[in-house]
């Protein structure tokens, strides 16, 4: 799951009266947002969003990601009370369980507010909304040579960077990779960017070795998955997956643990020889910056670093199917079918 504090506002000087920044502020809209309302069930909910006070800007969304894993966790209610503070995405309106704004992996254009960001394509980690506005420090300006689609992996690629971090992988190191959802897909891709590594992805849906292959990383099934790796790194949220990845990892290596189970139990086996290979299980979570980087990287800094790092066209495999806002409703039975072996869902706008 991707989640970070929202941040605070910093002050931003007034805008004098006439400048081109002022008159870009806008008018009052009517936004429309996507709501999850009971288990399985979501609807459209219309708000109006004033104009932009001085230091905000307004957004017309492009596109939005859906995670297939946290997103069907708060849709089916399965958030577990104790992590409902926790939890919260940056914009999140509404409360768990229900009824609760969710999502966090939107792009868009900005079209209304300061000069040095009108009509620039942004990156905001906001919940599924056509319209929305945020205070400018917020949000994150995509490169112009990072289409507004593949940047909403941002939030996804973040999780897969803070992982790294957390995992401290090295030059030369092998890398294996438990789960080829978009998570585990991204992960695997950046460990083929560090120098020297050896990667494979394994999943037991073969149907996803396609796209694990168009990132340019080798796809087994777990069967065949090596067992001599330093660095396993685990994205299936099942307990199954996550006695694969104890099993590939290598003397004194590390499994790194990316899923989130919700409310659902995990039983591994720790008996035979997991204590005498001493091995470490690792919690990965993005919420905080990286032991090892957090004293130098703020949010800010690593969610910037992640946009950068969608520089491969080769990434818009993962964000090559699309469905339009206004059908979201009726088609998320479809979107969280836990057999989807497909790229990330986006949703898209008629901005786009």
């Amino acid at each position: 799951m991707h989640e970070k504090p929202a941040g605070s506002r910093s002050p931003v000087p007034a805008t004098p009266p006439g400048s081109a920044a002022r008159r870009s502020l806008g008018q009052i809209v009517v936004a429309r947002s996507l709501w999850y309302v009971k288990p399985g069930v979501a609807e459209l909910r219309s708000e109006r969003l004033a104009a932009p006070r001085p230091g905000e800007a307004r957004v017309a969304t492009q596109f939005s990601a859906i995670s297939r894993g946290t997103e069907r966790l708060v849709a089916n209610g399965e958030v577990p009370e104790s992590e409902w503070a926790r939890m919260r995405a940056p914009f999140q309106t509404g409360a768990f369980p229900y009824p609760v704004k969710y999502g966090y992996s939107a792009t868009g254009v900005v079209t209304a507010g300061s000069d040095k960001l009108l009509g620039k394509t942004v990156f905001c980690l906001h919940p599924h909304q056509d319209h929305f506005q945020v205070a400018e420090d917020m949000l994150a300006v995509v490169p112009d040579d990072i289409p507004a689609r593949r940047a909403t992996l941002a939030a996804n690629m973040e999780t897969a960077l803070n992982a790294h971090w957390d995992a401290c992988t090295q030059p030369g190191d092998r890398v294996a990779i438990v789960g080829a959802g978009v998570v585990g897909l991204l992960t695997g891709y950046l460990a083929r960017r560090i120098a020297g590594t050896e990667v494979v992805v394994t999943d037991i849906d073969a149907g996803r070795a396609d796209l694990a292959r168009a990132l340019g990383l080798t796809f087994v099934m777990p069967g065949d998955l090596p067992k001599d790796n330093r660095i396993v790194i685990h994205t299936s949220a099942t307990g199954p997956g996550l006695e694969t990845a104890i099993d590939a990892a290598a003397f004194e290596g590390r499994v790194i643990e990316l899923s989130w189970y919700g409310l659902r139990p995990a039983t591994v086996r720790l008996g035979g020889a997991f204590h005498s290979r001493r091995l470490q299980i690792i919690s990965s979570q993005v919420g905080h910056v990286a032991p090892a980087q957090r004293s130098t990287i703020s949010h800010r800094q690593r969610l910037q670093k992640a946009i950068a790092l969608l520089d491969d066209p080769r990434l818009d495999a993962l964000v090559s199917e699309d469905i339009a806002f206004d059908d979201a409703p009726a088609r998320l039975t479809q979107i969280f079918n836990a057999a989807a072996s497909g790229p990330c869902p986006l949703l898209r706008y008629q901005n786009a």
